[in-house]
Parts: structure tokens; C-alpha cells; sequence
């Protein structure tokens, strides 16, 4: 019995992350003993939190096994949008976080849209979609930053909560339990799934497959605009270039977490873990100076290594572990 539950628990989507979480810790810790310091330990949760987030607005779109090369586009416009709105037009933080999360939604149902109606692949109408969200993001810009940001922003960017976590940790909290809670107990998130693993015997069994590509696509803008309005607040600023390096680690986050890209298969806590591996990589070349440029080389290695492993595991094309 015992074996078979360590079999069955080896087998699980977050055991791999885990696993790798605690060794590249171990590891980091026995070369830099500072690795653990409150000030490294508040940095790396920044980071986690959100990217979380960019992970999340990837993995919904790879349930319905499609993908979404226009994340880092929506996010980046939202934040932008976020910083105008109230630096041009002087509107309460609130107001404009309002506002600029519905422009995620907004720019990600156009892309649901656009595919459902259409039947273009994702692929292209998402790389249509990234130049144009970009180009308006420039356009509202000049490619100039937003510095206005209320000090009510700025301080929730460096508040913390029991003096160690980042108030920034907090939304990302609150979204994994409702990706977690969607994707497990909720309708639409066995539609999702069902989607990804068989598209046609979905429709069969009278799930609306447009419905479902465009609620996929929407919820991935709005984890996009939440990450770039997240990013505005430890920046400090409306920067126009949130989001041009989020593509790599959009993809990297699910996939090391098991995600299956056709679909139909994945996990939020593996794929937060995966985040917390690919954080914990990052971390470690800052602390040992090595060139921050080769974070996108390790990062393409870990998605070809989580690619080869998940192949050999041969993972179950339908399931909804989280």
C-alpha cells in the first residue's frame, strides 16, 4: 500500500516541480548562505506573484490547447491604460483598475472572437493581435512612461503583510484559488478541459465550443491586465515595455507544471510551482553574477527538458488535476 501511494504521488503534475523546488533551494542555500535573507525572500515573492499570474493567463489558453502569443501585448497595454487613466485623466486607482482590467477582457474576448469565428489558428490570430495591442500601446505612449502613479499605488507596491510577504502576494492568492476552484468544481472548467482533450466530441456532447474558446480567451486577458497592473505598482511606474519579455515564461510556468499543449490537461499548483523553479533559476544567477541574459537560454532549456519528461510519462490527455 505504501508503495503504491508513493508510485501514485510521483505520478502527480506538482511532485516534479516540488521535487525541484526543494533541491535548486537546497543547492542555492549551500552556495550563498544569504539566499534565505528576508530582503531575497521578499524579492523572489515579488517576482512569484507575478509571474504566477503570467503563467495562469498562458495555462488557461493551453486547457483549450491553443496558446496566446499576445499576453505580454495585453498586459502591457492594461498597465499602460492603468497609468494614463490616472495620471492624464486623474481617476481614483480604483476606478482605473476597473477600467483597465476590462480592457484585458476586452482584448482577450476579441481574440476568442476572432478565432471562433473565423477558424483561423490561434497562433496567428494571437501574433496579429500582439502587434496590434503593441502598436496601440505606443500610440497612446510615444513610448514615453507614465510617472504620475498615486502614492496609494506605489505603497501597496511595497507594502507587506506580517512584515515579510508582499501585499502583491495577496491577488495572486486569490486568483490560483479561483483558477483552482473553476477548472474543479465549476461547469465551465470541465468544459474547458473537455474542450482541449476532444474538441469534437465536446461539441458532440453539446458544449458550445465557441462559448467556451472565448471565456478562455477572456479570463487570459484579465489574468494579463492583472499582471501588468500588479507590475505597474512595484515599478512605480507605467512603463511601455511591461510585458515584451513575458512570452517565454508564459509557456515555460504551465509546461514545467505538466501542462499537455494539445490540451485538455492542467494544473494550477504545478504550474505556481513551476514558477517558483523558474524565480528560483532567476534568483540564483543574480546572486552569483551570472549574465541575467542567459535566463532565456535555461528558460528554453526547461521548457524542452518538461516537454521530453511529460512525453515519457505519457500523461493522461484528459484530466483535471490541481
Amino acid at each position: 500500500m505504501t508503495n503504491f501511494k508513493l508510485s501514485r504521488l510521483a505520478k502527480a503534475d506538482w511532485f516534479g516541480p516540488l521535487l525541484a523546488t526543494v533541491i535548486a533551494i537546497i543547492v542555492i542555500r549551500s552556495f550563498s548562505p544569504n539566499f534565505l535573507s528576508s530582503f531575497n525572500i521578499q524579492t523572489l515573492l515579488l517576482a512569484i506573484s507575478i509571474n504566477a499570474l503570467i503563467g495562469f493567463s498562458q495555462m488557461i489558453i493551453i486547457a483549450i490547447g491553443q496558446m496566446n502569443l499576445s499576453v505580454g501585448a495585453i498586459g502591457g497595454l492594461a498597465a499602460i491604460s492603468f497609468a494614463g487613466l490616472m495620471e492624464i485623466w486623474g481617476l481614483p486607482a480604483p476606478i482605473a483598475a476597473v477600467l483597465a482590467l476590462g480592457i484585458g477582457v476586452l482584448c482577450g474576448m476579441l481574440n476568442g472572437v476572432l478565432i471562433s469565428i473565423t477558424g483561423i489558428s490561434a497562433f496567428v490570430i494571437t501574433l496579429a493581435t500582439l502587434s496590434i495591442y503593441k502598436g496601440i500601446n505606443l500610440g497612446i505612449t510615444r513610448a514615453q512612461p507614465f510617472y504620475g502613479i498615486p502614492d496609494s499605488v506605489k505603497e501597496l507596491g511595497s507594502m507587506t503583510l506580517f512584515g515579510a510577504i508582499p501585499m502583491l502576494a495577496l491577488p495572486t492568492v486569490i486568483v490560483a484559488i479561483g483558477l483552482w476552484y473553476l477548472l474543479n468544481r465549476l461547469p465551465i472548467g470541465r468544459f474547458i478541459l473537455a474542450v482541449g482533450g476532444n474538441e469534437h466530441a465536446a461539441s458532440l456532447s453539446g458544449i458550445s465550443v465557441r462559448t467556451v474558446v472565448v471565456v478562455a480567451h477572456s479570463i487570459s486577458g484579465l489574468l494579463a491586465a492583472c499582471a501588468g497592473m500588479l507590475l505597474v505598482a512595484r515599478l512605480q511606474i507605467g512603463q511601455p515595455s511591461i510585458g515584451d519579455d513575458w512570452l517565454i515564461l508564459s509557456f515555460a510556468a504551465p509546461v514545467i507544471g505538466g501542462a499537455v499543449l494539445a490540451g485538455g490537461h492542467v494544473s494550477v499548483t504545478a504550474t505556481f510551482l513551476g514558477v517558483v523553479v523558474v524565480a528560483l533559476i532567476t534568483q540564483a544567477l543574480v546572486l552569483f553574477s551570472i549574465d541575467p541574459f542567459l535566463v532565456q537560454v535555461v528558460l528554453g532549456a526547461l521548457i524542452l527538458a518538461a516537454v521530453g519528461v511529460n512525453k515519457l510519462r505519457g500523461t493522461a490527455p484528459v484530466s483535471r488535476k490541481a
